[in-house]
């Protein structure tokens, strides 16, 4: 029978976090959304991990959906929406690669201490990936506010997605399938409507700069 460790799943998540730095820092957006795939892989991985540990076989259905969506579908849309872009310039960072860093490791820290207060018994053992599933919801701020590009500001959205999505399988996973299923519909059209109106803005303004939309303001 397949044996899974507490340390093998909370050395998974740790790998969330490199994957989230690369999505935030690398400078060409399809190798971003690569980036992405890949850490959607690992939470698939994290997934499968928790249900055999846990015994909890809805989670194999949470790893089927994230696959499809997560790995496969969202950077398959992102990428089809830059290669109808891929003549335009990118925009720059608004910030520093080693400013963003060191903002990025204070949220890691801000997490673990944050979650070393919770005294839950159930998750107790997994206080290091909750930890690191919290601090993606600021990754995910942080890659909206340093990126100027439009899709790379999607992908920020997801990494908050894919924290969420850890949280509620860490401290839920014996939630019904109905609510994964539900959770990663949200998510694909959520991408899919922001993927549009990024082609729209390039399509009307030829910039895919979010600094250039001065036009929307009132």
């Amino acid at each position: 029978m397949l044996s899974v460790s507490i340390n093998e799943v909370n050395s998974l998540c740790g790998l969330l976090i490199i994957t989230s730095l690369l999505v935030i820092e690398t400078k060409k957006a399809r190798w971003s959304a690569m980036f992405y795939s890949f850490q959607s892989l690992v939470l698939v991985l994290i997934f499968l991990s928790l249900a055999v540990l846990m015994q909890a076989n809805q989670l194999y259905l949470w790893a089927a959906s994230a696959f499809v969506t997560k790995a496969v579908l969202v950077p398959l849309i992102l990428y089809r929406a830059l290669s109808r872009v891929e003549e335009a310039e990118m925009p720059k960072n608004a910030m520093s690669p080693v400013v963003a860093l060191l903002i990025a490791a204070a949220s890691v820290a801000v997490s673990f201490i944050v979650v070393d207060q919770i005294q839950i018994k159930a998750v107790a053992p997994f206080k290091p990936a909750l930890a690191i599933s919290v601090a993606h919801f600021f990754f995910g701020v942080l890659c909206i506010l340093t990126q100027r590009n439009i899709f790379k500001q999607v992908l920020g959205v997801c990494l908050m997605e894919n924290g969420a999505h850890l949280t509620l399988a860490l401290l839920a996973y014996n939630a019904p399938e109905l609510v994964e299923v539900g959770v990663a519909t949200d998510a694909l059209f959520a991408v899919l409507i922001m993927v549009t109106l990024g082609g729209q803005i390039y399509r009307t303004l030829h910039t895919l700069d979010s600094s250039d939309l001065t036009t929307l303001k009132g």
